[in-house]
């Protein structure tokens, strides 16, 4: 659910999962060309990750070593979990092929991946939304939070209340997890042990709040929101959320503490800007942004600004869609995923380059 061009084409007991697994990306010529633009002057040596399909929302793991994302790829209707070595090797399913899933992350610890999937619900893939409603994201109420091995084995639901769980990532120190839930009848952030015990809610505004992560010391939490005001906002907003619809073309990025208190609002850019995600120093911020296109969803880049609203920069240049960035724990690189060098319509790849401050 935290998808977005993708997102345009693509935002408790225990159960056994069946493991699948699919050969490794096809290997590219090397050395790969640097498929940066002139104007990424803070993106060096960018090399392309996945090959093929739709591939989005790609995290490191602490150790800086691996990746999981979420892909529709080969023969599958929708996305399934994967992980792959951070030059692309090794792609493995984790997931067990069945529903829809959405938003994985990687424990502190290395040994736990968390993800969100559709699969109790229904094993197959939920329907797409009807957009004879305009461009609009389905909230998929089967969706809940799932913990497992990193091979997928040992799966273990965290979340069981009605309704909506998903978009979930973890504290450095593996202690909390940070999620969207419409379990009260709206979609609010929440957090919880990272065993699924102890939820909080954090977010009480009528409106979407969703995509929070954590700060690297764990005291603030970045997200993405959209909260009607006028009457015909708050309707509209309303009618589609009892179908569980929600249109993602107006969002700002939000920080709050980690307990839900000192909400402030850090960009007031009319556009949907989204995928916040925090410098490892936690000082600026970089996220995704159709800022200043025309026509539809337009072009998406990637911004980055200070946790004060002050000093944005945009740091991508690619005609289509760049989101979903995040950085290795140590700074050094950068992972998102694009549209650049598509060998198909709407095709998005996960990227990765040498950051250059």
């Amino acid at each position: 659910m935290r998808t977005l061009l993708l997102v345009l084409t693509l935002s408790a007991g225990c159960a056994p999962c069946a493991l699948a697994q699919t050969p490794d990306a096809p290997t590219p010529p090397t050395p790969q060309p640097d498929l940066a633009t002139p104007q990424e002057k803070h993106l060096r040596n960018v090399r392309q990750l996945t090959f093929g399909g739709q591939n989005a929302e790609a995290y490191f793991s602490a150790g800086g070593k691996k990746l999981i994302f979420q892909s529709t790829r080969d023969n599958l209707q929708c996305d399934q979990m994967f992980t792959m070595n951070v030059d692309g090797s090794d792609v493995r399913m984790v997931s067990n092929g069945k529903g829809k899933t959405t938003c994985g992350y990687f424990y502190p610890d290395g040994k736990t991946i968390l993800y969100s999937s559709t699969y109790l619900a229904d094993p197959q893939c939920p329907p797409r939304p009807d957009y004879s409603k305009g461009y609009t994201w389905a909230v998929y109420p089967g969706f809940d939070i799932f913990a497992s091995n990193p091979d997928g084995s040992g799966l273990m639901q965290l979340t069981d209340a009605p309704g909506y769980d998903a978009e979930a990532t973890i504290s450095k120190d593996g202690k909390r997890i940070v999620f969207t839930s419409l379990r009260n009848g709206d979609l609010d952030i929440y957090v919880m042990d990272a065993d699924g015990r102890h939820v909080k809610q954090l977010t009480y505004e009528l409106g979407y709040d969703g995509g929070p992560f954590f700060s690297p010391d764990g005291k603030q939490i970045v997200y993405r929101a959209y909260h009607p005001t006028s009457e015909k906002e708050i309707a509209e907003y309303k009618d589609l959320l009892a179908q569980n619809l929600i249109r993602p073309t107006s969002l700002e990025i939000w920080i709050m503490k980690a307990n839900g208190s000192h909400k402030r609002q850090i960009t007031k850019l009319g556009a949907a800007s989204f995928a916040p995600s925090f410098f490892p120093k936690g000082k600026r911020i970089i996220f995704s942004s159709n800022l200043g296109s025309t026509g539809g969803m337009g072009n998406f880049e990637l911004y980055a600004i200070n946790v004060d609203g002050t000093k944005m920069e945009q740091i991508t240049y690619s005609p289509g869609f760049d989101g979903f960035p995040m950085f290795s724990p140590d700074g050094k690189k950068l992972v998102w995923a694009s549209n650049r060098n598509a060998k198909a319509p709407h095709e998005t790849n996960i990227f990765i380059a040498d950051w250059a401050p």
